[in-house]
C-alpha cells in the first residue's frame, strides 16, 4: 500500500511530501521504500528499509555470463558488498541507504563513487588509479572475465536473488 505524507525539508524547511509503499518480494523479508522530495530546493532522499531481522548469513555468487548481471541485489542498512577480484567494496556506515537493484546496479554504484574521485584526485596517481579502476569496472559490466560479489549481513536482511548464489548462514563471531 502507498502512503503519502507532508513534512518539513531539513535543508531548506520548505514543505516536502513523504511517500511509502511496503513491498513484498518472493524470497526477501517485507521492503519498506521511502522517498523523500522538495520542489522548493530539490533535495531528495530515498531509502529501502528492510522490516524485521534474521540470522547473519553470507551470499556468494560468481558472475561467469551476461545474464548474471541481472542477479537481484536487496542490501539492508547492515549490509556488505564486495567484490574481492576487483578489490572494492561497500561497508555500511551511519549514513547507509539500503536498496534493491542488479549486479549491474551494483557496479554502476561503484562507477559512481570513482567518478567522484576522478571529479577531484588528491594526486595524478590517484587519478591514474581511479581511471584504471573506471576501466575494470567498465570491463566487469561487460562480464569479460569472472568475478565474485559477496554480500554478507549480520542482521541476515540482505540477499542475493539466484538460484546460482550460494547462501552461508553465519554465527555471530563471523558476522
Amino acid at each position: 500500500m502507498r502512503e503519502s505524507h507532508p513534512g518539513t525539508c531539513p535543508a531548506c524547511g520548505g514543505e516536502i511530501r513523504i511517500v511509502h509503499h511496503r513491498l513484498d518480494i518472493p524470497h526477501f523479508p517485507d521492503l519498506l521504500l521511502v522517498s523523500i522530495a522538495c520542489e522548493a530546493c530539490g533535495y531528495r532522499h530515498t531509502d529501502t528499509i528492510i522490516l524485521g531481522e534474521g540470522d547473519p548469513v553470507r551470499w556468494t555468487v560468481r558472475v561467469e555470463e551476461p545474464g548474471d548481471l541481472a542477479i537481484r541485489v536487496a542490501r539492508s542498512t547492515t549490509g556488505k558488498i564486495e567484490i574481492p577480484e576487483l578489490g572494492l567494496a561497500v561497508e555500511p556506515g551511519t549514513a547507509c541507504e539500503g536498496f534493491v537493484t542488479n549486479i549491474e546496479g551494483v557496479l554502476y554504484r561503484f562507477e559512481q563513487a570513482v567518478e567522484t574521485i576522478l571529479a577531484n584526485p588528491e594526486s595524478e596517481d590517484e587519478r591514474a588509479a581511479a581511471l584504471r579502476m573506471m576501466e575494470t569496472i567498465a570491463a566487469a559490466r561487460e562480464v569479460a572475465f569472472p568475478f565474485t560479489v559477496v554480500l554478507e549481513d549480520p542482521s541476515g536482511n540482505s540477499a542475493l536473488a539466484s538460484e546460482k548464489a550460494e547462501k552461508m548462514l553465519l554465527d555471530q563471531e563471523e558476522a
